[in-house]
């Protein structure tokens, strides 16, 4: 910011006085009009220029016309006050005028930031080439393609023509997620993609507890129009406890993501809020349109699929200590390897170079070879994984990270295209390297990124942060829905469990499972989705518990969570299916750069899915004794939920 006067250029004149020398500013109001006003206050170098600045500015030109003085902050005028009382002495003026308070407060905050000493430098930058751009559009428009066949086909394979409303509910999902990122002018990223690929896969979630809720009531005996009617009402609270539980983390997400993540978690709401919509009022709309008043009858199953999962009478509960047990193997296996291997930790954690380098030379160039070629290079031995079978090759250096001058980043590309020379023998020329949009031949770079040591600590806490106030708000969202503490810590132990175990695999696996499983944004993402979808099956779960602790008082608290369980088994079951599909279809066809993210997410989804079942109502159980269950429901509130 800067002092001048209206003549100058501030693109080319210096100005007179800087911001720094001002000590304070402030909103404060005229005592006789009652106007807002800003005080202003500087140092004495500045009392100093400024008594000269105002003076001159008073006494106007040679016309003898006032002139004003100009504020400029970024070389535009913020405000141009005229000068009214000759010389201005002592450091202290007040700036009056046509303010309104914000406006005053906002010209007061700008006079109290003053110059500000720190240089604009880039701490983290990514590029990619229209080559490697087009390849993953291609991929995951592939992806969203293959996934969206699958449910279709599967949805009316399964539900007949209650299948065929959720496809049409699931088109219009499509568009209303379309028009919503247009209307917001965002930009769809890789992770957007991936984003909306996953959708497809919730999206069909609440047809599904809508689906199977209604097939049990047309078990139970009752009227098609009944059972439509019964199915819907009956199953609100699961959906809107399992969808807002991911709505929680999705807003977690898109609070502490960067970059692309951000987007990711925006698709994600946009997606879980429209599939909400579009399954509740538009599914039922077209239900109740099609069968009217009984005059015709919808099917919800076929031939095959109706008896599929029904009348299952398994002891859930009593299986719980085999499940403690193997969740205990596979924990401690986890932690082991966490401990003794670590991670694949990604640039985003560790700050560095990541460049993927296509390169054009013999066949048997690999990862050890090109180690140990660029360790003379870069004074260090870079991570190089091989993550396309086209010699392509993701290479991370931390060489010269800590220079932020002018060309830094020249400096490290011109090492890497040196060493690569070297140990491949091509021709190409370092233009060409550079440039991706090139030839198909020769060696170059795809893709480049740089996170400089900064941002990569600001990830770290911000990755923290975002898993604990995820599972905070889910401990908090449990508690106020289901009044019990003991909902909430099974959901809890649920997720950490999920979490441990999704990390140990990946720790597990990192360097013999063929593809990249580092550690980064992306990763964090998958695993707050992974929370965001555990604690959706589990709370389906839960929801049942609660209804027949209502309608089964005699019951025994086993036989009521044996029953709940068995009951939501399908529902559990085909909820995770359809996802599955969708993100298996991702993790095949969605592009080398996208499979950790989806790989992620397949365990996660399976972890979770065993763990809602297993881990969560097990504790649950265990945590709570029968007398508190009883006095939980009258026998008024229970003839009233029997009739």
């Amino acid at each position: 910011m800067s002092f001048m006067p209206s003549k100058h250029n501030p693109n080319t004149d210096n100005a007179p006085i800087d911001g720094d020398v001002v000590t304070s500013a402030g909103q404060t109001q005229d005592q006789i009009t009652g106007e807002p006003q800003v005080n202003l206050t500087m140092n004495a170098a500045g009392a100093k220029k400024w008594a000269e600045l105002t003076g001159k500015a008073y006494n106007g030109n040679a016309e003898g016309n006032r002139r004003e003085i100009a504020i400029v902050l970024d070389e535009q005028v913020v405000t141009a006050p005229s000068v009214n009382t000759g010389a201005i002495t002592g450091g202290s003026s007040v700036i009056s005028g046509s303010f309104n308070v914000q406006e005053a407060i906002d010209l007061s905050n700008i006079l109290e930031v003053g110059k500000l000493p720190a240089k604009t430098k880039i701490i983290q930058e990514a590029q990619v080439g229209p080559t490697l751009g087009k390849q993953n559009i291609q991929k995951s428009t592939l992806s969203l393609v293959l996934g969206f066949l699958l449910v279709l086909g599967f949805m009316i394979f399964y539900y007949a023509k209650g299948g065929v409303v959720s496809v049409l509910a699931l088109l219009l999902n499509i568009i209303l997620i379309f028009g919503t990122l247009s209307s917001f002018g965002t930009v769809l990223t890789l992770p957007g993609i991936a984003g909306i690929v996953l959708t497809i896969g919730m999206a069909v979630d609440a047809n599904v507890i809508i689906f199977e809720r209604i097939r049990e009531e047309l078990r139970a005996g009752k009227t098609m129009l009944q059972s439509i009617s019964d199915g819907f009402t009956g199953s609100y609270s699961s959906i809107i406890d399992a969808n807002v539980t991911t709505i929680l983390t999705a807003i977690v997400l898109a609070y502490f993501g960067l970059g692309p993540i951000k987007g990711f978690a925006v698709v994600l709401i946009v997606g879980v809020i429209s599939s909400m919509f579009t399954a509740v009022v538009v599914g039922k709309f077209f239900i109740d349109s099609y069968v009217k008043d009984g005059e015709r009858k919808m099917s919800f199953w076929t031939g095959v699929s109706k008896e599929s999962l029904a009348n299952l009478n398994f002891d859930w509960v009593g299986k719980r200590k085999y499940a403690y047990m193997f969740s205990g193997i596979l924990i401690a296996a986890s932690l082991i390897s966490i401990a003794v291997r670590g991670f694949e930790l990604g640039v985003d954690f560790t700050g560095g170079y990541s460049y993927n380098v296509q390169l054009d030379g013999a066949a048997d160039i690999n990862s050890e070879k090109l180690r140990q070629g660029l360790k003379d290079v870069f004074g260090s031995v870079p991570v190089v994984k091989q993550i396309d079978a086209n010699n392509t090759f993701n290479i991370i250096t931390s060489y010269n990270i800590n220079d932020t001058g002018e060309g830094a980043d020249e400096k490290v590309s011109t090492k890497l295209y040196e060493g690569l020379k070297a140990i491949t023998g091509s021709n190409t020329t370092y233009e060409a390297f550079k440039n991706s949009a090139g030839s198909d031949t020769g060696s170059k770079i795809m893709s480049f990124s740089k996170v400089g040591p900064t941002i990569a600590d600001d990830i770290k806490k911000s990755s923290f942060y975002a898993g604990m106030f995820a599972l905070i708000l889910i401990f908090i969202y449990i508690f106020i829905r289901f009044s019990k503490w003991q909902y909430s810590m099974g959901a809890i132990i649920a997720l950490f469990h999920d979490t441990i175990i999704t990390l140990g695999i990946f720790s597990m696996l990192y360097g013999w499972a063929g593809f990249s499983l580092e550690i980064d944004q992306a990763f964090i993402a998958a695993i707050l989705t992974v929370i965001g979808y555990s604690i959706n099956d589990t709370v389906i779960v839960f929801d049942r518990i609660r209804e027949y602790f209502g309608l089964y008082p005699n019951k025994t608290k086993d036989e009521v969570i044996n029953d709940a369980i068995n009951q939501t088994f399908s529902r559990t079951t085909i909820t995770s299916m359809t996802t599955l599909f969708v993100v298996l279809v991702l993790f095949l066809f969605g592009g080398s750069s996208i499979k950790g993210f989806a790989f992620a997410i397949l365990v996660g989804i399976l972890v979770g899915t065993y763990s809602s079942i297993f881990v969560a109502t097990p504790i649950v159980r265990d945590l709570t004794d029968d007398i508190s269950i009883q006095k939980r429901v009258s026998p008024a509130k229970t003839a009233k939920a029997v009739s």
